[in-house]
């Protein structure tokens, strides 16, 4: 393979990490125009946030698996396509049933774009230490995609409207589909045997959570459909338990979660995204139903937040091996804590600046979080288990934002008044760090004495 030839795969898989990312948060400026166009509800609104979370979700866990089962080649143009189609029904749709379905099957897409844009990333590399390079690369752009979302969200609906944000999915996508079809490499296929009881029952689990969570507020909790729905999430909770057991080649192996340590960086990353993602969503309300401003404004607004991430991230690594990994999380959720109730504080002002400056040590200090829990969650298991335990872990965070986005909607509320509504948001966001900060004990290697935890964290 010519050099100019590897240099085209990589930027291609930059690419799909960049839009599988950024759709995760481009949305949250267009629903304000959602509501208005297409009459949507509050738990419309959530689901068209959390239908491509729950489904990203439920197949990230095996997409891995099905990467190496297909191989990269043909995992990345289904992906590629299945996201392309789903995107031009998205921006063609003309119901929230119709927009939400499409959703659905565009966070599938993402799923299997993901872990097939990593491996053909890293198998133009030459030596290891040019592997490593590539896998930043291609965290960083997956970084910037959700760092650029909402801004990206806002400039598109204020250029054009809501359906510019799913379109512009398609300019990219044909373009980068026909591309991979006619120059993309093969890579060898692994064998594989795929645990499709074990996916089945997850994204019954995770299905039947999410819908009790997001319906139930407008259905009651004890209406036959949240009573089906909870049901279906303990069977599926059941199934998947029984499924792992039985299987040769189960999604979560017990080694990835008999480890206090991955146990408790999963729940750190299911906590941080409940707060994160629930207060993009809510935040996104506020400021153009509450406040009254333009979608472009109002994606400005989120750059202290988002835009500081990834400049915490580049910090985290060098900090992680100054002062360990545990400090940097407890440092880090700490921090996030902390100016989560300062960003309650600042939204009762009439002005904009405090919550712009209470966003920017939120920002700075989600970017330490995000990069150290990742590495935390992979360190904490045998070389052999990396891949299961960064599915299972990202899988964690997914189903964290998805119950964030479900639970901060109702706290919000309904009306154009929702100051009110934010502040208990970034309360329970604060409550939820601080949860996160008392795990970081758990973090900590069991035995390894005091001078050795700085320089292995």
């Amino acid at each position: 393979m010519s050099i100019e030839h590897r240099r085209g795969v990589v930027v291609l898989a930059l690419i799909a990490a960049f839009m599988v990312f950024v759709d995760g948060t481009i949305v949250n400026l267009a629903l304000a125009q959602l509501a208005s166009h297409l009459h949507a509800s509050r738990s419309d609104l959530e689901w068209a946030v959390n239908a491509y979370t729950l489904s990203f979700a439920a197949v990230m866990l095996g997409a891995g698996a099905i990467t190496d089962a297909l191989g990269a080649k043909r995992a990345f143009v289904a992906g590629l396509l299945v996201f392309t189609a789903s995107s031009a029904v998205c921006a063609a749709a003309t119901s929230m049933l119709m927009l939400n379905v499409a959703r659905l099957v565009q966070g599938a897409g993402s799923a299997l774009l993901l872990p097939s844009a990593l491996v053909l990333a890293t198998a133009s590399a030459t030596d290891e230490r040019m592997r490593h390079r590539l896998v930043g690369w291609w965290a960083a752009a997956g970084g910037i995609g959700m760092a650029a979302g909402p801004l990206l969200g806002g400039t598109l609906v204020a250029l054009a409207n809501w359906r510019a944000v799913f379109a512009v999915n398609v300019v990219i996508g044909i373009p980068a589909a026909v591309w991979s079809l006619r120059s993309m490499p093969t890579i060898t296929r692994r064998p594989r045997r795929l645990d499709n009881a074990g996916m089945g029952a997850a994204a019954v689990l995770i299905g039947g959570l999410v819908f009790a969570l997001i319906e139930a507020p407008a259905q009651g909790w004890v209406s036959p459909a949240i009573i089906a729905a909870a049901a279906l999430a303990l069977a599926g909770l059941v199934g998947f338990v029984w499924a792992e057991r039985s299987t040769p080649a189960p999604l979560l192996p017990p080694g990835v979660y008999a480890d206090r340590r991955f146990i408790a960086t999963a729940t750190q990353g299911a906590l941080f995204n409940f707060a994160f993602y629930g207060l993009l969503f809510a935040m996104g309300l506020m400021l153009q139903q509450g406040r009254g401003l333009s979608a472009l404004v109002s994606g400005l607004l989120f750059l202290p937040l988002t835009g500081l991430i990834s400049i915490g991230a580049v910090y985290a690594a060098p900090l992680a091996q100054r002062i360990g990994r545990p400090a940097v999380l407890g440092i880090g959720q700490a921090v996030l804590a902390t100016t989560l109730l300062a960003v309650a504080w600042a939204s009762t002002a009439s002005a904009l600046w405090p919550l712009v400056l209470a966003l920017v040590p939120a920002g700075f200090s989600s970017g330490l979080l995000v990069t150290t829990m990742t590495t935390q969650a992979i360190a904490a298991v045998e070389p052999a288990l990396h891949g299961a335990a960064s599915a299972a872990f990202n899988t964690s965070r997914q189903i964290g934002a998805a119950i964030g986005v479900a639970t901060f909607g109702p706290l919000l509320g309904a009306t154009h008044n929702l100051t009110d509504g934010f502040i208990t948001c970034a309360i329970v966001a604060a409550l939820a760090t601080t949860v996160a900060l008392l795990l970081t004990t758990l973090t900590q290697p069991a035995s390894v004495p005091a001078r050795a935890k700085g320089a292995n964290g």
